[in-house]
């Protein structure tokens, strides 16, 4: 065990994930990253996008953090 105050920090390593999705999933991603660049003067690639999305849906699912947290 370390005497140092702060806890060991959670890996960070991207883990790579590919998938394939349909067409106009695909088209709406790209209108989706094209309002991000609208609205916030910074273009972002999907490859950014879509894991920013996924934490978002997944944070806000209250079923699904009910079940984390009853494991």
């Amino acid at each position: 065990m370390s005497a140092i105050r702060l806890a060991k920090l959670p890996e960070t390593t991207p883990v790579k994930i590919v998938i394939r999705i349909l067409p106009d999933l695909h088209r709406d991603l790209e209108d989706y990253a094209n309002a991000y660049a609208q609205a916030y003067g910074k273009p972002i690639e999907l490859a950014e996008l879509i894991p920013a999305m996924l934490a978002g849906y997944l944070d806000a699912d209250r079923a699904f953090r009910q079940g984390q947290k009853s494991k």
